[in-house]
């Protein structure tokens, strides 16, 4: 699919993919490259989430970015594991167990069976620090519509992941925050500016966007991911 296909639907895209509210830069393409990828057993489980306020937010009232749905949910974390039916020598099929390299997060309610929001998380490092990568997963307005199939394609955010004492600690990229360092030319990165949705959109390829990672994220002069717009600690429940 060319990029300017791409871009003539990336307004409705960043509606349906997690990005509507406009405070996490999206990417096109995933913010890490294989060799990069790990895996952390600490972040396994279900969560509480509490809001962090950045410090501009600090100084305003009523001033969360985030919905109801995002801060009330338990948040299940786990890693994800694939089934696969394959032969064995009697000729039977059975069923074989595969974990893979990301995770599964779920935005659950009061019934932990009843998933509500489900995203693709893939957890990589960088210069020893560990990021996540977020994208939205089976969306069922997405699967029964055949137009919204082929008219859909998703994107990805990047947090920063701390893990310490049974909490963790997501701190996203900002919109507003990334379009300020291209504006001001502190970082050069490939991106296009959605006029239907009035905002960016980075464009560069997965090997482009870990070298700017590699290069300014541990950085605080570049990025103080301590205030970011979009930004929450979870506190471990089992």
């Amino acid at each position: 699919m060319k990029l300017q296909k791409l871009l003539i639907i990336s307004g409705i895209l960043l509606f349906i993919s997690g990005c509507s509210d406009f405070i996490m830069i999206c990417s096109l393409n995933p913010f890490y490259v294989g060799n990069n990828i790990a895996l952390s057993p600490e972040i396994e489980g279900n969560w509480s989430v509490h809001p962090i306020q950045s410090k501009k937010d600090s100084t305003e009232k009523n001033s969360s970015h985030w919905e109801m749905s995002d801060t009330t949910s338990v948040w299940q974390i786990k890693q994800f594991i694939s089934e696969e039916k394959q032969k064995n020598k009697q000729g039977t099929d059975s069923l074989v167990f595969k974990p893979q390299n990301y995770y599964v997060v779920k935005l659950t309610g009061s019934n932990p069976d009843s998933a509500q929001y489900q995203f693709h998380l893939t957890l990589f490092k960088i210069n020893g620090v560990l990021y996540g990568d977020f994208c939205p997963r089976e969306l069922t307005a997405i699967k029964e519509s055949r137009m919204a199939k082929e008219n859909y394609f998703t994107v990805h955010t990047l947090a920063r992941i701390t893990v310490q004492n049974n909490q963790l600690k997501v701190s996203w990229l900002g919109n507003e925050y990334m379009k300020s360092m291209i504006e001001e030319k502190r970082v050069r990165i490939k991106y296009r500016w959605v006029e239907d949705a009035k905002r960016l959109l980075l464009t560069a390829s997965s090997k482009d966007l870990t070298e700017m990672i590699e290069r300014y994220a541990d950085q605080k002069r570049f990025i103080d991911w301590d205030d970011q717009p979009a930004m929450l600690k979870l506190n471990r429940i089992n």
